[in-house]
């Protein structure tokens, strides 16, 4: 995983298959994922979406009984090689869970964790990517003063945002996004959205939603799940104005799901 460049397509992955024991969750799964867009999958509950994103960055390893064939190319490198380096990859592929969950740390200690694992031990590097990280989330003026206080101590909506800045410190080429803003008020989603059209100048983004109206306000590309299967991808215009699966159009217009 070491001189990973950008590519205009950042994932290619062909024929995804995954199973958890016997239950056969995705189902030959071919999903491009371009650089510097945002790709929102949607779908009912228990359709794969949540399970999609975790073999991005092979989170889902951690599930026992997974077995998974097929290739998911980052770059070019299939990351279901034996070979690959999750530390690395996990650096390269970011993560930001439905709830935020930030480590029983400091603020400033969330977010210079990743770096320190990756080697960076002056504080004079870590003072300005802690810095760097916050001010990107929007959160370095609220919390500026109290960086040494626990990061629990934090509103739901800011923890949310320290754990962004977190998966952003280790400067990743893509941040995965599973739910966000799904235990979120209304006010801290929308600064949640803001914020993902703001960093999609620098990173590519895929955010499962459960939320139409979110997908279609933050995403160029929507992607929608059924029964562990890709039943379509498109641009997010076409997708909620003009879908060309039935399937498609039952869903998003609320007949099912």
């Amino acid at each position: 995983m070491t001189n990973l460049t950008l590519t205009r397509q950042v994932f290619d992955i062909n024929n995804l298959n995954l199973w958890y024991g016997d239950h056969h969750a995705l189902k030959d799964v071919n999903f491009p994922i371009n650089s510097k867009e945002v790709t929102a999958i949607i779908g009912p509950s228990g359709c794969g979406k949540s399970t999609f994103i975790k073999t991005l960055n092979l989170m889902i390893n951690m599930i026992p009984n997974v077995k998974m064939t097929g290739e998911i190319n980052l770059n070019g490198k299939n990351i279901l090689d034996e070979k690959i380096d999750l530390v690395e990859l996990r650096k390269h592929v970011g993560m930001v869970f439905q709830k935020g969950n930030p480590f029983p740390q400091s603020i400033y200690d969330n977010v210079a964790y990743g770096p320190r694992v990756h080697g960076i031990k002056k504080k004079k590097h870590l003072d300005e990517v802690v810095i760097k990280s916050l001010m990107d989330v929007a959160l370095w003026e609220e919390v500026k003063d109290r960086l040494t206080a626990p990061a629990l101590g934090l509103s739901g909506g800011q923890q949310q945002r320290l754990c962004i800045a977190r998966a952003l410190a280790t400067k990743p080429d893509v941040l995965l996004m599973d739910e966000p803003t799904s235990a979120l008020d209304p006010i801290s989603t929308l600064k949640i959205e803001e914020l993902i059209l703001e960093l999609k100048d620098k990173y590519t983004i895929v955010i499962v939603t459960h939320n139409m109206q979110q997908a279609s306000r933050v995403s160029d590309k929507t992607a929608f799940f059924l029964m562990g299967e890709l039943i379509e991808l498109d641009s997010t215009s076409t997708i909620f104005s003009n879908p060309k699966d039935s399937r498609t159009e039952g869903y998003i217009t609320g007949r099912f799901g």
